[in-house]
């Protein structure tokens, strides 16, 4: 009973965490008071701009564009395998969790022998199975059963800087459950305003070859009157096959783009077909807020720093190993010739006690493994920032854009109306024969260019706002995240995140935690 009482004891006692505790470093350097890029001569934002943007396409007011983004969340396969990993990130922590509790096992067995002996030519033959002649001399039965209990000690914390380290990495994979969904609802954007603006060179291009194919004649009819030579039929022969050509082309193109998004919503090409349309009438501006809150809206930044936590605690798991395993061992059998008189006291064999293992010379290892999660740590350490300033690059290029492209594109508007200006006159001209026929070559030429960077300067300004709701995390805050698992307590798994609209926030949260088990004594 005395040593009992001392287990027991040991076992009050509050147990201690080896290694350091947590603390988030911070970035490479503090973000500013203002993004660089913002421009405070930017037009003002439009109405839209302050909209919850959980289902940030619906900005564009495309009805073919919100059905599209809304498929990503159920039939994304990429995005499936991310909520897979997912879930194997917070079975591990259950796993885990279980290495705070017993262990008990129990085995159970029944045994039948007989003897018997048989005469004969002055030999005597031991018989261990039943003898159907008649023979049998006696039978025995032999009943047992039991059970074991194993229970590691933890002492030193190592099981719980291990649910620790894994329970951050499970919110680093939520986290990067988060970035794959809204990366492959960027795609969908991206891939359906360039089907859009495909059409719109589908349609400038049937024009352009109308419009070749009525200058063609012009200068067939100047040729039969002898007043051009065939060099200006070649030439206009020439600039009507290419707008053909460019015409054909841009129907692969589109074909792409519609394959694209096909599997971006998890289906076969051959399943899915869009019809040709406008883009959206609107490119919508973004406010990006200040540049402090994009620590918290960006699901990647998340996830670096969750994975920082779980490399910090992985140093204290290393650590522990230093010290001495305690488990406590205990087994009790009972061994019966009968059932009735298994159970009974005086039928057991048991065993209870402590057990004590620790290594004495290791040649470096432990000192190789906490050196080893340090070095970890300081990756994760630095992996982090790099992700910080790399957002911050990418809302910096995506404000640039926002702001100077719409000064490009009203400048390139005047360009094509010039443009086509110039090659309006240029055919009367040539008409009446006071130019060559290379004027209105060149002046086609230019217009052509111009319309075609005109669709360019609206596809760039379309992408542009997806990438910058894309960078400034679209509608996701560090909150989403599932909350951390109590270590020792109940623990139930959030709802899935893949599973959620976009426009929900948070996930469900765990249930209360019980009271730590060494806290239970």
């Amino acid at each position: 009973m005395r040593r009992l009482s001392a287990l027991l004891c040991l076992l009050s006692l509050p147990g201690c965490l080896v290694g350091p505790d947590y603390q988030r470093p911070p970035p490479a350097s503090p973000p500013t008071a203002e993004f660089k890029e913002g421009g405070v001569d930017f037009r003002p934002a439009m109405p839209r701009d302050a909209v919850d943007r959980g289902p940030w396409w619906q900005i564009y007011g495309d009805p073919a564009l919100d059905g599209l983004a809304a498929q990503v969340d159920i039939s994304n396969q990429t995005l499936k395998a991310s909520e897979a990993a997912y879930r194997q990130a917070r079975a591990l922590v259950r796993q885990d969790q279980s290495g705070l509790y017993p262990s008990i096992t129990a085995s159970a067995s029944a045994q039948q022998a007989s003897s018997g002996s048989q005469r004969g030519g002055g030999t005597t033959t031991t018989i261990v199975t039943t003898n159907q002649s008649g023979n049998v001399t006696g039978s025995t039965s032999q009943y047992s059963g039991g059970g074991a209990l194993t229970w590691e000690i933890d002492i030193w914390g190592s099981i719980r800087r291990t649910i620790e380290s894994d329970s951050a990495a499970a919110q680093a994979s939520a986290g990067d459950l988060a970035a794959a969904r809204l990366s492959a609802q960027a795609d969908v954007a991206i891939n359906y305003f360039s089907l859009r603006i495909s059409d719109q060179r589908t349609r400038l291009y049937q024009a352009t070859v109308a419009a070749y194919a009525r200058a063609l004649q012009i200068v067939q009819n100047q040729v039969d009157a002898g007043i051009a030579s065939r060099v200006d039929l070649t030439q206009a022969q020439t600039l009507y096959q290419q707008a053909r050509s460019l015409l054909v082309a841009e129907g692969i193109a589109r074909a792409q783009f519609e394959h694209a998004i096909a599997v971006l919503i998890g289906k076969t090409p051959a399943e899915f077909s869009l019809e040709p349309g406008p883009p959206p009438k609107n490119v919508p501006t973004v406010d990006a807020g200040i540049p402090s809150a994009l620590l918290e809206r960006r699901p990647d930044i998340a996830s670096a720093e969750r994975q920082m936590a779980a490399a910090n605690a992985r140093i204290g798991v290393a650590q522990a190993a230093y010290y001495p395993s305690i488990s406590l061992g205990g087994a009790i059998t009972f061994l019966s010739g009968g059932l009735g008189t298994l159970f009974q006291l005086g039928s057991s064999v048991w065993s209870l006690g402590p057990q004590l293992a620790a290594t004495l010379v290791d040649g470096g290892a432990r000192a190789a493994q906490v050196e080893g999660a340090r070095a970890s740590y300081d990756a994760t350490v630095a992996t982090y920032r790099q992700t910080v300033l790399t957002a911050f690059q990418q809302v910096e290029d995506a404000l640039v854009q926002q702001r100077l492209l719409v000064q490009q594109e009203q400048v390139q508007r005047a360009a094509v109306a010039a443009a086509r200006e110039a090659e309006r006159l240029s055919l009367n001209q040539y008409r009446i024969g006071t130019v060559p026929y290379t004027t209105v070559v060149q002046t086609q030429t230019s217009a052509l260019q111009a319309e075609q960077t005109l669709l360019n300067i609206q596809l760039s300004r379309l992408v542009a706002s997806a990438n910058l709701v894309k960078a400034l995390g679209g509608g996701w805050r560090d909150r989403d995240l599932p909350p951390p698992t109590p270590i020792g307590g109940l623990d139930q798994t959030p709802t899935s995140p893949v599973s959620q609209s976009s426009s929900t926030t948070p996930a469900a949260q765990s249930a209360p935690a019980a009271k730590a088990w060494w806290k239970l004594w």
